[in-house]
């Protein structure tokens, strides 16, 4: 199983909207690119950080498909939520394996 994680520390003012955004939008539109099996959305309650913190987490099985999503899906997918929330959030990816 290999977890893409996209770690977003987002400015206090847009909290409600980005979680509406990311749950309605943003996670389905992954999704639907048919290379995940599975997603969440999770709220990092330590450490404390500025802003707040979340964690969306899509799941495969196949590396393959992480690459093509990657490749074919994601640069359009970042554009829009940059659009969407211009300078009022950073975020990093990560790559994780189950052993």
């Amino acid at each position: 199983m290999i977890i893409y994680n996209v770690t977003t520390i987002i400015e206090d003012t847009i909290h409600e909207e980005y979680i509406q955004y990311m749950q309605n939008v943003h996670m389905p539109a992954v999704m639907a690119s048919g290379k995940f099996i599975d997603c969440h959305l999770l709220r990092l309650t330590e450490p404390i950080n500025e802003g707040i913190t979340y964690c969306a987490q899509y799941v495969t099985n196949d590396a393959e498909h992480l690459e093509d999503y990657r490749k074919d899906y994601s640069p359009k997918l970042q554009e829009d939520i940059l659009k969407k929330f211009p300078e009022q959030f950073v975020s990093f990816r990560s790559v994780l394996e189950k052993v």
